[in-house]
């Protein structure tokens, strides 16, 4: 096993909401007059968030089914998740995962873990929708209908409305500096594929489509961390939480992700300066 740390390359900027948000909390006590299907809230400040792992899995869930697709990537893991069976891919051997596009990414847990090389920290409020939101989240009131009877089943759904922005952080760890270009690509496509689909639950009723802006790509060499060299920045915007992203010229998707191919051999220079460092 040669596990090297080259650098890190950092995403940050903010995920906008386009459409009602549900990502959904567990229930522990039923309330007379609750919320059949409330949002997931920070324990300590009450506000919504989006958890790392939500976001997290939804982009490895993506990555996969484009790899079964074109590269017949198996599904050969199950686990059971409130009555249904999640079906996913998980490489068994350190060696495996090392050359998936997907488990060296995401990581995996297989017979020899291989961790991941990307962390995705949760998404909080920023200032500008901690006023947005300040007089409540939308509540959605839906039905369902028995179609022999029509009895009805109503129920209401809590969602984080249109227009509301979370702050996002990604950080890739530089691994292997051969793999750095299809890694980072691979990231940003599947944030691209995300933006097409739908983030947290219901999104086949509209709900959950969002857009990523960034305000910040760089790139941050291991001396960087011990001697305070300056860090390469890809992209670099100023911009005010606590105004909406609107006008304030973040990147979207297809702009970063020129800015990062446009980059690429510069950053495995910077990485590659590192004793031992193979491009």
């Amino acid at each position: 096993m040669d596990r090297k740390l080259y650098g890190k390359v950092i995403f940050r900027g903010v995920i906008k909401t386009l459409t009602g948000l549900h990502i959904g909390a567990s229930k522990e006590t039923l309330e007379i007059g609750g919320l059949d299907a409330p949002v997931v809230k920070h324990p300590v400040t009450n506000e919504p968030y989006i958890p790392g792992s939500s976001l997290k899995g939804k982009l490895r869930s993506l990555l996969e089914m484009k790899e079964h697709t074109e590269n017949g990537l198996e599904f050969n893991s199950e686990m059971k998740v409130g009555g249904n069976t999640i079906r996913f891919h998980v490489c068994e051997t350190y060696e495996d995962a090392s050359h998936c596009d997907v488990c060296r990414v995401f990581g995996s847990s297989g017979t020899t873990n291989f961790p991941a090389r990307i962390k995705v920290r949760d998404a909080e409020l920023t200032d500008f929708s901690r006023n947005f939101i300040s007089d409540g989240l939308e509540i959605k009131f839906e039905n369902s209908l028995d179609r022999i009877t029509s009895a009805s089943n109503p129920r209401q759904i809590e969602r984080v409305p249109a227009g509301t922005e979370f702050e996002f952080e990604i950080i890739y760890n530089v691994e292997n500096l051969k793999q750095l270009k299809n890694d980072l690509i691979n990231i940003l496509s599947a944030m691209e594929l995300l933006e097409d689909d739908a983030l947290g639950g219901h999104g086949s009723r509209g709900y959950g489509r969002v857009k990523f802006y960034f305000a910040e790509i760089t790139a941050k060499p291991v001396e960087a961390y011990f001697n305070g060299e300056k860090p390469k920045e890809i992209v670099k915007i100023e911009w005010n939480p606590e105004r909406s992203t609107d006008d304030q010229g973040l990147k979207n998707l297809k702009e970063a992700k020129e800015a990062l191919l446009q980059s690429v051999q510069e950053l495995r220079e910077v990485f590659a300066e590192i004793e031992g460092g193979n491009m």
